[in-house]
């Protein structure tokens, strides 16, 4: 019997395998380091899978274990597999996006060089190790900058500075420590601030066609220290004002970046002189997305991705038909400003009672440590929103942002942020 294989499947990937199975396809595990990163620690679930490999350096070797199984897609489900997964498909002569571009799918300052190469828009840029050429580069920019890692996800280490100061301190906290993935940091990306409203662009790709499966526009603040945090992501319609333009960027980004087949998460912000990448993650787009897209769709990444690989025909019928809202849908994260012990969430039956409510995600449970809200992964809550109208989804979320503050969080022995 022929197999998937799925290189690094942690968090969104987790719809694949059944996705696979359903379409007459069970899926290997493929490991792409001995150890999985902290931030995916816990059992081991192997349930959706027939086999786990773990590749240990030796691609041969790794070939050889899977070639038992009869691959017929090699597939990354995470950041952290592209590069192994578009070695070993180029290897086995499977469908592929190559190892020419790998790296500049991965490393953020590689992947705005060869986007800008392109003749496509991109922000200004440096990559640096030393603080003294941050800090003059910074100086010479002038304004609000981002310092990032060069390889890493989820808004790990991403910093918003407004003098060479903060650059330099950005640049000392990320040398120093492992990124999302437990590998070190080795460098870090500059870049200038763009100015505009940022959209998520999710697509997948076959044979060098692209589709878009489901675009999100991203609302933030900033709270906790931190410019421009993640609060909402919000469903656009395919039909809405600025979607062309944004296809238009996002299929030459992806021809400038070699993907050519299966899916592909984009960051772009709709600035005064028009779209320009923030960076792309050649993979299935991160959190809930693909999964919201799917019920408020009725199709995401996740059935277009089975369909790149192993229902071709299908893909090919159903390629650049825009998608239609079943309903409204956002999803919006609550943002805590203490760090101590959380006794409870105060008005959280008002959000239980709006219109749109559909459901809460409740990340830290009364009784256990509470952090400041700075990136992904310390939302203390998040809520999804549906509705037939698109007003009352965007009061709703207008009055969660309301509710959420100081107020909203009853904590012992804390200290506010700040």
């Amino acid at each position: 019997m022929s197999h998937v294989v799925l290189v690094d499947p942690y968090a969104p990937a987790r719809g694949l395998p059944p996705a696979f199975l359903a379409a007459g396809y069970p899926c290997v595990r493929l490991q792409s380091t001995e150890d999985v990163p902290q931030v995916y620690r816990g059992p081991l679930d192997l349930s959706d899978y027939v086999t786990n490999v773990v590749h240990r350096g030796d691609i041969a070797d790794t070939v050889r274990q899977l070639s038992a199984y009869d691959p017929v897609a090699v597939i990354t489900g995470s950041e952290l597999g592209v590069e192994l997964a578009d070695e070993i498909s180029e290897f086995m002569g499977l469908a592929t996006n190559g190892t020419k571009l790998s790296a500049a799918r991965r490393d953020k300052f590689e992947m705005i060089e060869r986007v800008a190469e392109a003749g496509l828009r991109t922000p200004r840029q440096v990559h640096v190790t030393d603080e003294a050429e941050l800090r003059a580069w910074h100086r010479e920019i002038g304004g609000r900058i981002v310092v990032k890692p060069l390889r890493s996800a989820a808004g790990d280490g991403v910093t918003f500075c407004d003098g060479p100061d903060q650059s330099a301190a950005a640049l000392a906290g990320i040398m120093g420590r492992e990124n999302i993935f437990s590998l070190p940091n080795h460098g870090v990306v500059a870049q200038e601030y763009l100015v505009g409203a940022e959209y998520i662009v999710n697509t997948v790709s076959r044979a060098g066609r692209h589709h878009v499966t489901d675009i999100w526009g991203s609302g933030r603040l900033s709270a906790n220290g931190i410019t421009d945090l993640l609060v909402e992501s919000v469903l656009v319609e395919a039909d809405a004002p600025g979607v062309d333009a944004l296809t238009a960027y996002a299929f030459a980004v992806l021809d400038a970046l070699g993907i050519r087949f299966g899916p592909a998460h984009l960051e772009i912000k709709m600035t005064p002189d028009g779209p320009c990448l923030v960076e792309v993650g050649a993979r299935i787009s991160g959190g809930e997305l693909p999964y919201f897209a799917d019920e408020a769709i009725g199709a995401s990444q996740l059935d277009w991705t089975v369909d790149c690989y192993v229902r071709p025909e299908r893909f090919d019928a159903r390629c650049g038909a825009p998608y239609r809202l079943k309903h409204h849908f956002a999803w919006s994260a609550l943002v805590s400003p203490y760090r101590g012990t959380l006794n409870s969430y105060r008005g959280i039956e008002q959000i239980e009672a709006l219109p749109s409510f559909r459901a809460a995600r409740i990340l830290v449970e009364p009784g256990n440590a509470i952090q400041p809200t700075v990136n992904d992964l310390t939302y203390p809550l998040t809520v999804t929103l549906h509705h037939a109208s698109d007003g009352v989804l965007q009061r709703d979320l207008n009055t969660i942002r309301y509710l959420d503050g100081a107020g909203f969080y009853d904590v012992d022995h804390y200290q506010q942020n700040g």
